[in-house]
């Protein structure tokens, strides 16, 4: 929100007041607690009659210090709060040197002259990352009595701002104003499914606002040299997150709030949808899976949407039986031929299901101030909401889904969360504008809760639209409904990017497009992307996404890269493991793996899938794609062309080749069984090496389908024109060096070393 016109002028009925010094400090161990009136003190008469700020200032985990602005402390602060399960006790050292005082959490330390003008600064490695200056802290009133808390943290000059949630504007967020604000707005509008009070910048820092209702962001737009956010409270809370890498700052951050979990290995293959509107009944289903299997294309999930309850009815939770007589048998048969089952499902509950009786009667449903249920017709028509602060309803929504996991249902897609009314009242008196963008946490961590009890650890996984901070937790989460062309495609994967660089570790999208009807040559393009993504699914809206549809080209596409998909299984799977185990996303802006080069400062149209591997999807008719390569020589891994970085390419590729580069110094596993995507991936591994230097060595590490372990480790170090390699699989394996076409060598298993010749073309 902005609050000021201009730099000079406050807007008409706007009244600030800023932090102006330091009147008090009360220094503990652990903990600072400044006291800041809004105006310089000059005598006994200038404590009177003016507000007096307090400052809380703490470290919940090494690298990261908190700072608690608070007007009045009186006010009643009903919840809901972040849940923030990495924050500790006892971190961080205060200590005073004259009228210094400083709060020091690993390298960063917050750093206030109480003798000075207020200022906050933040340092780190000898610099200062940020600060709150002048005008950074304080509160502003409105002509209608509203109360809004503020801070400001400067910005260096050239310094740029990303994350915020999955956002479809420009990627860096330098100049523009966000809420976070939970919207069904589609993927072309600066509303967002999933809003995220978290930004990182490229000078060696994140902050995260610790508050779940709107805040509001100003990045670089009302002070150009200043990120501004603002919450109507009486209390800001807000943590610096320390890098000095966006990496780092990724891990402490999600260290904070939530790791992601891992999701089950058989997820990373191809989904296949029956689409939202289409008509389709168990005929559709197998006529789907049948022309896929007749067309080569493995398929590994299978996905019921919307219509598999009956019209109306949303969610019930009961079969269309009219067009699913036998849904036990159906997902059996399903099953037999080695599909998992998706089943769509929402919050809502429709006033014709027979679960809305129930829902009233047993107060389960969200209600007005005045006692009766809250309801509206947009989407169902007389729908209700599910009180997921409720422990009782949440018991009876999962009783639902248990049927349906009973019945061979695996995972769901947990639809919406988005449009959630603050003219209501929570069983657990939860604030409703906190509530607005915290719901779909609740929401989604019920059914996800479920899924793992059920399931068991790590078979658990949704296929969900909304998040919040910590929603991370919860994966995968997909981009929401975009439009069939390459402009949405481009948007789809700036709002992946940026869902990446707010601490969510998988992603996926709607492979051709939500609403309309793709192209052949955008569908095909689009299947590329997707399939070079932590998760694939083909879904539509009025259209069925099955590639014969679309052409042959279309179907030879989808199938080369669904099997390419699979064969990078296990390079996928290590880049998940990673995202479980640090938060760094499997799909990367370049800014994340190259901080250092300024050229990747505004890139959105490319990313790095994986430590080693750059995408630059096609977004044109004609083949055409502009890229950049950072330094060193890289090689395309489908055609072996090599290209020299730094530099940017322009280039125009066929239907069945794009830039899929494998970075300098790698080695890219690629599993023996192109078919399915889990496997025994160490048996017949092929590890492909590109460019590897003189002296270069690198531990590879092939992981376990189950879990977070690794089923066998290569190590592989060049001396001159030789190349060694230890490992400890018992399996056979191969190695290739450069492209699909480069020397392969094989070995059988127990060849626990090998001294093989390395040259390259």
């Amino acid at each position: 929100m902005k609050f000021t016109d201009g730099y000079w002028l406050m807007r008409p009925g706007h009244t600030a007041h800023y932090a102006a010094e330091v009147a008090d400090v009360r220094a503990e161990e652990h903990r600072l607690t400044l006291y800041a009136p809004v105006k310089r003190v000059r005598g006994r008469g200038d404590t009177l009659n003016s507000p007096l700020l307090t400052v809380e200032c703490w470290s919940p985990a090494e690298g990261v210090i908190g700072v608690r602005t608070t007007h009045h402390a009186g006010a009643v602060r009903p919840g809901p709060e972040f849940a923030l399960p990495g924050a500790e006790q006892g971190v961080g050292a205060v200590r005073r040197d004259g009228t210094v005082v400083e709060l020091a959490s690993g390298d960063l330390t917050l750093r206030v002259d109480t003798a000075a003008p207020w200022r906050l600064d933040f340092t780190a490695d000898g610099r200062v990352l940020t600060s709150a200056g002048e005008r950074g802290t304080g509160f502003v009133t409105d002509a209608e009595g509203r109360h809004f808390m503020l801070g400001q943290l400067s910005l260096g000059v050239g310094e740029s701002v990303y994350g915020l949630g999955e956002r479809f504007t420009p990627l860096v967020r330098n100049g523009q104003s966000v809420d976070i604000w939970q919207a069904d707005g589609g993927t072309s509008s600066e509303q967002a499914y999933k809003n995220v009070p978290f930004h990182l910048t490229d000078r060696g820092y994140g902050v995260f606002v610790n508050h779940p209702g709107r805040v509001g962001y100003e990045v670089g737009s009302e002070a150009v040299g200043q990120v501004q956010f603002s919450v109507e409270d009486q209390s800001l809370e807000y943590f610096v997150v320390h890098g000095p890498t966006p990496k780092r700052i990724l891990e402490r951050y999600t260290a904070l709030t939530g790791r992601p979990a891992l999701p089950p290995a058989w997820a990373l293959g191809l989904w296949l949808t029956t689409s939202f509107t289409t008509d389709y009944d168990e005929a559709t289903v197998h006529r789907f899976v049948d022309g896929m299997a007749e067309r080569g294309i493995p398929l590994s999930v299978f996905h019921l949407d919307c219509f598999w309850m009956r019209a109306y009815q949303w969610c019930d939770f009961e079969w269309d039986a009219d067009t699913f007589p036998d849904p036990v048998g159906m997902l059996a048969r399903l099953k037999e031929r080695g599909l998992r089952i998706s089943a769509w499902i929402n919050p809502y509950i429709a006033q014709k299901s027979p679960m809305f009786e129930e829902g009233v009667r047993e107060g389960h449903l969200v209600r007005r101030p005045d006692g009766s249920v809250w309801q509206w017709d947009l989407w169902q028509p007389g729908m209700a909401l599910v009180d997921f602060t409720d422990p009782a309803a949440r018991a009876w929504y999962t009783g639902r889904l248990r049927t349906l996991l009973d019945q061979g249902v695996d995972c769901f897609k947990t639809d919406f969360g988005e449009r959630i009314p603050t003219d209501v009242v929570w069983h657990d008196g939860s604030d409703p504008e906190r509530m607005h963008n915290h719901y779909t946490q609740l929401y989604n961590r019920t059914v996800f809760e479920l899924l793992r009890e059920v399931r068991g650890e790590g078979e658990a996984l949704l296929f969900a639209r909304s998040a919040t901070a910590g929603g991370q937790q919860y994966p995968v989460h997909w981009g929401g409904d975009c439009e069939s062309h390459f402009n949405a495609m481009a948007e789809s994967l700036r709002g992946g990017l940026s869902l990446g660089l707010s601490g969510f570790g998988f992603w996926s999208h709607d492979i051709g497009g939500f609403e309309g009807t793709p192209t052949p040559t955008v569908f095909t393009r689009w299947v590329q992307f997707g399939l070079l993504s932590s998760h694939s699914r083909l879904h539509g809206s009025t259209s069925y996404r099955v590639p014969w549809d679309y052409g042959e080209e279309a179907v030879e596409v989808t199938r080369a890269f669904t099997l390419l998909k699979h064969r990078l299984a296990p390079y996928l799977q290590r880049a998940a493991q990673q995202a479980h185990a640090t938060g760094v996303p499997v799909m990367r802006a370049m800014v994340l793996e190259f901080p250092d080069d300024p050229a990747v400062t505004t890139l959105d149209r490319q990313y790095m899938l994986g430590d080693d591997l750059l995408v630059a999807p096609v977004f044109t008719d004609d083949g055409t794609v502009e890229y950049y390569v950072p330094e060193g020589p890289w090689t395309n891994v489908l055609t072996g062309a090599r290209i020299t970085g730094p530099r940017w390419v322009r280039e125009r590729h066929e239907v069945h080749t794009l830039p899929l580069l494998a970075r300098p110094d790698s080695v890219i596993p690629l599993g023996a069984d192109d078919q399915r995507p889990v496997s025994v991936w160490q048996d017949g591994v092929e590890l492909r090496v590109h460019a590897f230097a003189d002296g270069a060595e690198r531990t590879l590490a092939i992981p376990d389908t189950e879990g977070p372990g690794e089923a066998a480790r290569f190590r592989l170090r060049r001396r001159g024109d030789r190349l060694h390699v230890t490992t400890d699989s018992r399996h056979p394996w191969r190695l290739r060096v450069g492209g699909p076409d480069g020397t392969l060598h094989a070995r059988p298993a127990g060849t626990a070393e090998a001294d093989l010749p390395y040259a390259e073309d």
